[in-house]
């Protein structure tokens, strides 16, 4: 079992372990956040490279599962709808990737908090904000590439891309799946570039392939949750995990 564990003490590896499992329930439930909790929870007691090497795997299988939950046909035609998001967050995802250690990822962390925090706070306190038609397409471009630029350094892209659909309206069952497709997407690319900068290696995917098991069990849980979550409830659940989300990338920037 060390092959796998990268390191870490066996009771530091259980933990992970839960964290990962927690983080796919969560996942299930809302359709994101999986990320998040996973290099917020995970780096507290490891190395930050190992904390996103961590969750690559993980956020790749669970997604897979996520986007064609509904069949290829229904994720092929959301691919098709948010293609501009898509493209820009991934060629945000590769050039960042490269540039990993260059910009100091506590900066970026306070950058995206502060805004996720203020749009999903004013939302759970019944401020309207809503995108005009005519602003949607500047707007996918615009939100798809400020979170590839930040995916690529934190393994973190989902949030821009939920503020656009909750500020668009989309029904939840289209939001997880163009959640999934383009989490599922921006884990093929970081997946990719991280081979190439060298954060994922024999070593590091091992441990990432071990924290596959216990996220999909945890998001099987969570998807029994969704099922059960009316619409109003979901966007409301969702706009508090932003909240919490936003909350703790505040806090990992100034501590």
């Amino acid at each position: 079992m060390d092959w796998m564990m990268a390191g870490l003490t066996p009771a530091a590896f259980a933990v992970a372990l839960l964290v990962a499992a927690v983080a796919g329930f969560v996942k299930g439930a809302v359709g994101f956040a999986m990320p998040m909790i996973m290099i917020s929870a995970l780096s507290s007691f490891m190395s930050p490279e190992l904390a996103l090497a961590g969750l690559v795997l993980p956020t790749l299988v669970t997604n897979f599962s996520q986007a064609f939950r509904q069949g290829f046909g229904p994720a092929w035609e959301t691919t098709r709808t948010y293609w501009r998001f898509l493209t820009a967050m991934v060629v945000g995802i590769a050039v960042s990737a490269q540039l990993m250690g260059g910009v100091p990822v506590v900066v970026l962390f306070v950058a995206l908090g502060v805004p996720i925090t203020a749009y999903a706070a004013s939302q759970l306190a019944g401020v309207p904000l809503a995108l005009r038609l005519e602003h949607r397409r500047g707007a996918e471009w615009g939100l798809g590439a400020i979170g590839g630029l930040y995916g690529g350094f934190s393994g973190v892209w989902g949030p821009p891309m939920l503020v656009y659909l909750t500020s668009t309206a989309v029904p939840k069952l289209e939001t997880v799946r163009a959640l999934g497709v383009a989490f599922l997407i921006g884990a093929v690319v970081l997946l990719l570039s991280h081979l190439e900068t060298g954060v994922l290696d024999a070593r590091t995917l091992a441990f990432s392939a071990a924290l596959c098991v216990p996220a999909q069990l945890g998001m099987q849980f969570g998807y029994w949750a969704q099922d059960r979550l009316d619409q109003s409830r979901f966007r409301r659940w969702t706009m508090v995990v932003l909240v919490v989300m936003g909350l703790n990338l505040i806090r990992r920037g100034l501590v």
